[in-house]
């Protein structure tokens, strides 16, 4: 056998701590007091948006729908939707083929680790980026693109971990394929909720017909110091949407009236929330959501999240017709490579990542 790294046997030290259990809780999970806050018991009762009538085109349902996407992403950024035509047997045959990836040994999931300055591949607790504050978790990357090689994801597979995941890389690929359309109808539905000028007509699904969007299994190992980490901490997703399958272990939380509110999960149900680039392109006017995901000492939890991004030098800037209505532009045009790798090299991804990088990129134009 091919013998470890030096990088191999670090990642590795740090997959062991996660799997097992020690009375001395290991110092580089553990999250300084003022980030943590007891895990909520309270429950968010967000809208769950019906897409049926959406999808087929029904005006009274579509509006509907709208208006309970609206104030979801007034307020909080997040909502479940159903019907929303994904095949449900994909989704947990996607779902059984992650759990059969984690349960391998650590050596099997290294072949595929995640190399310095990429995104894809497998990764410990982001340990090849972050020496403190790591998450309680593992997880495997990769991309999905909607107008590129049709077969990439498929390859990811055969190529970083080889032919016996040809049948794993066949399931994510048309699943990608998939969640990837009903991303592009939920953006309609954005679009009509901000009412955005007619003449604008699908401006937001045009930004992302060349998408290149990040895909990601996340498993959470049970945790004997729940109190102590995250699996997730507090934070914003800089992208433009994300959709989560989740399994109904529980876990994400949503911050909310000033306060931490639980997701009950939903079997029927794909979570959604907005990201930080869909804040930017509705010009300020829906709100990322703030969320975070705490684990337990009684189960391991898995989900699985597609990330929905513009194809990298995609310049991207809110509709002109609402920043007329608003009086103003509340951020600059920017390219999501930019916003990219400010959170992969310059700042990670919390609640002000938005307002940071607009500082950066200000900045960087100024010089």
């Amino acid at each position: 056998m091919e013998q470890l790294t030096n990088e191999d046997k670090t990642i590795e030290s740090t997959m062991i701590l996660v799997q097992e259990t020690y009375d001395h809780f290991p110092k580089q999970f553990i999250w300084p007091k003022d980030h943590l806050s007891q895990t909520s018991s309270e429950e968010l009762n967000e809208h769950v948006i019906d897409l049926q009538g959406f999808l087929m085109n029904d005006k009274e349902a579509t509006l509907h729908a709208a208006n309970l996407l609206k104030e979801s992403c007034l307020s909080h950024g997040f909502f479940q939707v159903v019907n929303h035509g994904v095949d449900p047997g994909l989704l947990e045959l996607a779902h059984e083929h992650g759990r059969t990836f984690f349960k391998r040994p650590i050596t099997e999931k290294l072949k595929c680790r995640q190399k310095e300055g990429s995104i894809v591949g497998f990764s410990c607790a982001h340990a090849q980026r972050f020496r403190e504050k790591l998450p309680w978790k593992e997880l495997l990357t990769f991309e999905y693109h909607e107008n590129g090689p049709h077969d990439v994801v498929e390859e990811f597979f055969n190529v970083a971990m080889g032919a016996q995941y040809k049948e794993t890389g066949l399931i994510y690929q048309k699943l990608c394929r998939s969640i990837n359309k009903l991303a592009l109808d939920i953006l309609d539905l954005l679009e009509i909720s901000l009412g955005v000028d007619g003449h604008n007509h699908n401006y937001y699904r045009q930004l992302f017909e060349d998408s290149v969007s990040i895909v990601r299994c996340n498993h959470y190992p049970q945790c004997n110091k729940p109190d102590l980490t995250y699996g997730v901490g507090p934070h914003c997703d800089p992208n433009t949407l994300t959709i989560l399958y989740q399994d109904q272990v529980g876990g994400l939380e949503v911050f909310v009236d000033n306060k931490w509110k639980s997701v009950h999960p939903n079997r029927d149900a794909l979570v959604v929330n907005i990201g930080d680039t869909f804040r930017a392109l509705s010009n300020g006017v829906y709100k990322s959501c703030l969320h975070r995901v705490s684990v337990n000492s009684f189960k391991p939890r898995l989900s699985l999240a597609f990330f929905l991004c513009p194809k990298g030098d995609r310049e991207l800037k809110a509709p002109q017709d609402l920043v007329d209505k608003h009086g103003r532009k509340r951020y600059p045009d920017f390219k999501w490579e930019e916003l990219l790798q400010f959170t992969q090299k310059n700042h990670r991804a919390d609640e002000n990542t938005l307002e940071e990088f607009t500082k950066w990129l200000l900045s960087s134009k100024n010089e």
